[in-house]
């Protein structure tokens, strides 16, 4: 495809299809950067795990970091082990 670049106050712009953007994962936030003599727009990183670490912080507090599985086995000798 192939489109127009508009002016847009001082700058240039591109209108881009909405079907692009859906098949891209893109809604508002985006990343546009050079590569290779390229323009390269992807969706903006997702901060998926923003606020892990004072979650874990609040669960250690609270006690709620138990694990829900042993590290080690009752019936498992780590002197039985081979280390390479």
């Amino acid at each position: 495809m192939q489109s127009t670049i508009r002016n847009i106050g001082n700058s240039k712009g591109v209108i881009l299809p909405q079907n692009f953007l859906k098949q891209c994962f893109i809604e508002n936030e985006i990343t546009i950067e050079v590569k290779n003599n390229t323009i390269v727009i992807s969706p903006a990183e997702d901060h998926k795990r923003k606020g892990w670490a004072e979650a874990f912080k609040e669960m250690a507090k609270n006690g709620d970091d138990a694990l829900i599985v042993p590290d080690a086995f009752e019936d498992e000798e780590s002197n039985e082990w081979t280390w390479k």
